[in-house]
């Protein structure tokens, strides 16, 4: 039973990427969400630079670079981008991780950049616009000063923040565990038990032995994942290509084909047989030797460990992160490790013995590398495609279930297995059924099935927006929020531009709702328009500390936010409402 809960429980980790990526009120600044560093290289050539955080995009129609004095800028070839897809604005290309621009300057004195971006959660942050000068003719090259510059700590320190790095480190630990419990695997830990330990060795000699093993190994894969995101930092911009992402999508298929028995994955004959050679000239007992077999075991990996290796070098080099892509696979090494220390220590006959058991572990990652698959896809398919997708997965997994509970001998894990089963295979089954009809909420696949009619929703949520008065000022939207506390009046100010689309999915899927019209009977409704992105908008902005929109302000009768309940991004009329409730309690 236990290890069927455990089997279970990691075969569902490729759901936990349908979290949202930032909590509400944990969105970056735009200067650090988007952070521009501007490099003059000599001979008018300017080279400009966008970090994009995890979890943002830039739009490729709002890039724009003009010289000053006017006039005099060649035309710039802009990469390929993601097409991102909304049912408001239609298709969009968007960049994600990074930017790229090499700039033609010549005589230009200065540079006008303006771009603008958004949050994946649903934050569209306004237009940005800086002014960088250029060194003068014959003068050296310099580098400008990025945007609002970050020191290396609060840089590295917002990476991890928003990486949920504890987390990733915990779930590549335990997949560095299951691979070991592989049937490539397993059988080797006694012989490599008896050339950590040597001869004699007792439980002390014996666990020194085996840490020596295990940490030289760990670093390895350390190495193999930093350079692995390295590498990938470099071609961040060639991933953005539909095209390199089907083929990146193809490959993680081709790798689950391979832990499902298809086929078998390994090294070129010639280098393993000169690993293999190097391995059997070591010496056992001594820390050296058991050190030195600890790097060669990380490079020679057996067939049933080299596709979720593969894998893992492949999702870490899409990230780019490289401190997160080798503490990740250091952490997996560790997870590795693990038994090893365990046999050195203690010896073989604490672990389990090889059996079928072990090609479900392989199925385990065949599952994973699948949902890793989709996460790739999910980036260039529609929405619907993709839960489309997850829902085929779901129905697959549950007839590996299916087939699993057959093959126990335990009722109640038989019986578990079976309900299981059925359950996702419920779930899968609906989430097809609602991408055929165009839905991309896994967790409400059938909410169209509920929604009130088109024509009624519409004029419903027409009548109710025209309670929003419009303010095009800071005073205005003070002037508002002061006259509504006379009246004893709670107001409700909705940061609103004709460019965000989550705006327009809150109106839709919010604010058409009645139960919310209901409660916001009695609340004034402000929405200051900060379209246009002038003075007067940043200053409205600036008098609640906004980065953009959608941003939702709950303000008491006091005159005072209540600020733990300030809604940015994209939420539902739930969540809304429990927001209201949670702040008008309080007051």
């Amino acid at each position: 039973m236990l290890r069927l809960l455990r089997f279970l429980l990691v075969l569902l980790l490729p759901l936990l990427s349908w979290l949202p990526a930032h909590a509400e009120n944990d969105f970056l600044p735009p200067e650090q969400a988007f952070r521009l560093n501007v490099t003059q290289e000599g001979q008018g050539q300017v080279r400009l630079n966008w970090h994009i955080s995890k979890g943002y995009y830039l739009y490729r129609k709002q890039l724009k670079v003009e010289a000053e004095p006017a006039g005099g800028l060649p035309q710039i070839e802009f990469p390929v981008g993601t097409i991102k897809h909304d049912e408001f604005f239609g298709e969009s290309e968007v960049y994600h991780d990074s930017l790229e621009l090499l700039v033609n300057a010549r005589d230009a004195r200065a540079l006008h950049i303006g771009w603008q971006g958004c949050a994946d959660a649903g934050l569209c942050y306004p237009p940005q616009n800086k002014r960088v000068e250029l060194a003068g003719s014959g003068q050296p090259p310099a580098t400008a000063a990025p945007a609002a510059a970050l020191g290396e700590d609060q840089s590295l320190a917002a990476r991890l923040a928003q990486a949920n790095l504890a987390w990733m480190l915990l779930v590549f630990f335990g997949l560095g565990l299951l691979m070991t419990f592989t049937p490539c695997v397993l059988p080797m830990i006694p012989i490599l038990s008896s050339i950590i330990a040597g001869s004699g060795a007792g439980p002390k000699r014996g666990f020194v032995l085996s840490l020596a093993f295990v940490l030289p190994m760990a670093l390895t894969y350390a190495v193999l994942g930093a350079a692995a995101a390295l590498a990938g930092a470099n071609l961040q911009a060639m991933l953005q290509n539909p095209w390199v992402l089907g083929a990146f999508g193809l490959v993680f298929v081709a790798l689950a084909l391979a832990m499902f028995g298809f086929y078998e994955l390994q090294l070129p004959a010639f280098l393993r047989n000169r690993l293999d050679h190097a391995s059997q000239g070591q010496r056992g007992g001594t820390v050296l030797g058991a050190a030195t077999m600890g790097v060669l075991s990380a490079l020679l990996v057996g067939p049933c460990m080299t596709a979720p290796l593969a894998g893992a070098l492949l999702y870490i080099g899409d990230s780019g992160d490289v401190v997160s892509g080798g503490l990740a696979l250091l952490s997996m090494g560790l997870g590795m490790g693990v038994p090893l220390l365990l046999v050195g220590t203690l010896g073989a006959r604490l672990l389990p013995r090889p059996g079928n058991w072990m090609n479900r572990v392989k199925a385990l990652f065949g599952f994973i590398l699948l949902g890793t698959a989709i996460l790739f896809l999910a980036r260039v398919l529609p929405p619907a495609l993709v839960l489309g997708l997850w829902g085929a997965w779901l129905l697959a997994l549950a007839l590996s279930l299916l087939a699993l509970a057959h093959k126990l001998a335990a009722d109640g894990g038989r019986l578990l297995a079976r309900f299981l089963a059925l359950l996702l295979g419920l779930w899968g089954g609906l989430m097809v059924i609602g991408a055929a009809a165009g839905a991309h909420d896994p967790l409400q696949p059938l909410a169209f099935a509920v929604r009130p009619t088109a024509g009624v929703q519409a004029g419903a949520a027409h009548d109710f927006m025209t309670r929003f008065a419009t303010v095009k000022t800071a005073q205005q939207l003070a002037e508002g929020v002061a006259a509504a506390g006379r009246g004893g009046q709670w107001t409700l100010v909705d940061y609103y531009a004709d460019w965000c689309v989550s705006c327009k999915v809150i109106e839709r899927d919010v604010f058409s709702d009645p139960r919310v019209q209901q409660a916001l009977a009695g609340v004034q409704l402000l929405r200051p328009d900060i379209t246009a992105n002038n003075a007067d908008d940043r200053a409205m902005l600036g008098a609640y500390q906004a980065f953009g929109a959608p941003t939702i302000l709950l303000i008491g009768p006091d005159g005072k936010e209540h600020r733990a309940e300030r809604i940015i991004g994209e939420l539902s009329a739930d969540e809304f409402l429990a927001r209201l409730q949670r702040a008008q309690g309080k007051s």
